[in-house]
């Protein structure tokens, strides 16, 4: 289907430019309506709010240490306990507000069954911040 032309004789291909004038008319609307609108962006309510000075308190949760030695005996915070006393001493820093973290030390002799248990008395007393302490010098003086 080919347009124009009085000679009818020729077969002609039909057009293949891309007619431009649809898009710069949309292209020309959108320009005057951002025109409109840039103003009604910049408007602001104007407020003279009052000033308070006050430091923010951060309560920063206790940590508690608790080391295991190769022999198995329990340091609730560097003094000696014993099993009984750890499940009491879980249950109170469990109902602490904000939680304490429980920061686990172990020997490298001590037997994982210890260190299991003790992270099974954490978290049946409710206690949910368990970390491991390790020793970075020591990893690093073996390389």
């Amino acid at each position: 289907m080919a347009f124009g032309g009085f000679n009818d004789n020729k077969q002609q291909a039909p057009m293949a430019d891309i007619n431009v004038t649809p898009m710069v008319d949309v292209m020309l609307v959108l320009l005057v309506i951002f025109i409109i609108t840039a103003p009604l962006f910049t408007h602001a309510i104007k407020l003279d709010l009052p000033s308070a000075q006050s430091t923010p308190v951060q309560e920063k949760p206790e940590t508690i240490s608790l080391s295991i030695n190769g022999e198995g005996m329990l340091f609730w915070n560097d003094a000696a306990i014993t099993q009984s006393d750890l499940t009491a001493k879980l249950a109170d820093a469990a109902a602490k507000k904000p939680q304490p973290e429980l920061q686990l030390r172990a020997d490298k002799s001590t037997r994982y069954e210890v260190i299991a248990q003790v992270m099974a008395a954490a978290q049946t007393n409710g206690l949910t911040k368990i970390g491991f302490v390790t020793d970075p010098k020591e990893a690093a003086a073996q390389k």
